[in-house]
């Protein structure tokens, strides 16, 4: 039985859907609006069943095949950026301060895709999960998703995910087995010292001496290339001092900056060394100090057989592939659906010369759709729930 593939309208309707997700992106959490579109689009396609509200806002499209087989997890993203776009294209963003500027609408599109070709072929053997899944970009969706009490009735025994890559060439796929993105996770410090007027700074305590002296030294905790086993960078994101205020001198201050490692193993080292030196500067200049942990992400590996997968899909499209430059130093929450039992495997996309992904002109390539769909139904007839 020979693949199905996608029909001149499909591409039109799939490019028609990404710009209108374009125009309404929602941030992490909060994709209600953007969930509701897609389930409507889903259940016109007829799949055996729908699930919403997945760890938030997750939907799910389920289609069940003839004959015994493996269950296979397809997954896009619903979430958007909090960044105001400035690129011009006719779909801009209607959500001011938000935009589409990770490609998730067209990962969405790609999605979507498949589900058309479903409708259409259902599976012959197994069982097909589309996974729409919320809030990647804080680390949170992927987790609550497997959390979420229906989860083990879809639990699959294969997982894949595709993402665009700006500055890969177009359709060049890049893939490889084991540790793909980096483990990550905000850390928020918190000083508190008391305000003075700022004729008399000697009767408060300050924190602007402690901000100043923590931004250099927890940056010197980086070391490595992301290839050594041991990588480790520290980020400064952002950072507060006091009131914007000329009468005041500051009472409290705020420093933001996200940790990264390899794997998993060597966060709580740069953890523990980052803690150390600010409960150190903090003690040295009289203050109090809070420390929080937010967008935590788990190293991402790649399952070498689903990859395997992933190769035969990309040779079978004639498309090049490579592992060039991974791991990579981004975070994914991906990886979550591996360590829930699937065998898992993401690979990244060549979006060509484009903006960078989080840049605010940044735009996903329509042509890349079919592309992406593609590799998902070769990835399908490979695992062997499609027959060629």
């Amino acid at each position: 039985m020979p693949l199905p593939r996608l029909t001149n309208s499909d591409i039109i309707a799939l490019t028609d859907l990404r710009h209108t997700l374009h125009r309404a992106p929602e941030v992490s959490g909060q994709e209600a609006g953007t969930a509701a579109h897609i389930a409507a689009v889903l259940r016109d396609l007829r799949p055996d069943q729908v699930l919403t509200g997945l760890g938030g806002h997750g939907v799910a499209a389920i289609w069940n095949g003839a004959a015994d087989g493996p269950t296979v997890l397809l997954r896009c993203e619903l979430d958007a950026l909090p960044i105001t776009e400035t690129g011009r294209p006719d779909w801009v963003s209607q959500v001011p301060g938000v935009a589409h500027l990770c490609g998730h609408d067209g990962h969405m599109a790609m999605l979507t895709g498949v589900a058309r070709l479903l409708s259409r072929q259902p599976p012959l053997r197994g069982r097909v999960v589309l996974m729409y899944q919320p809030a990647e970009e804080d680390g949170a969706g992927a987790r609550a998703v497997v959390a979420d009490a229906r989860y083990a009735a879809l639990r699959p025994d294969w997982a894949f995910a595709i993402h665009n890559f700006p500055g890969l060439p177009f359709g060049h796929v890049l893939v490889t087995d084991g540790p793909v993105n980096c483990a990550s996770r905000g850390m928020k410090v918190a000083l508190h010292g008391r305000t003075a007027h700022a004729s008399q700074p000697e009767t408060g305590t300050s924190p602007a001496h402690a901000l100043a002296r923590l931004m250099p030294t927890l940056t010197a905790l980086s070391g490595g290339t992301v290839t050594d086993a041991d990588f480790r960078l520290a980020t400064v994101t952002h950072a507060r001092l006091g009131e914007p205020a000329f009468g005041i001198a500051p009472g409290a201050a705020e420093l933001w900056v996200t940790l990264r490692s390899r794997v998993d193993s060597g966060m709580a080292g740069m953890i523990a060394a980052a803690e150390a030196l600010v409960g150190d500067v903090a003690a040295a200049e009289h203050l109090g100090h809070d420390i929080s942990y937010h967008d935590i992400f788990d190293h991402c590996d790649n399952d070498a057989e689903a990859v395997a997968h992933i190769t035969a899909a990309a040779q079978a499209m004639g498309l090049t592939h490579s592992a060039d430059g991974l791991p990579m130093r981004g975070s994914e929450d991906f990886g979550q659906f591996g360590k829930a039992g699937a065998r898992a495997a993401m690979l990244f996309l060549g979006a060509g010369a484009i903006a960078d992904l989080h840049n605010p002109d940044y735009d996903f390539p329509d042509d890349l759709i079919p592309k992406g769909t593609g590799i998902f139904v070769e990835i399908l007839r490979s695992v062997g729930v499609w027959a060629a």
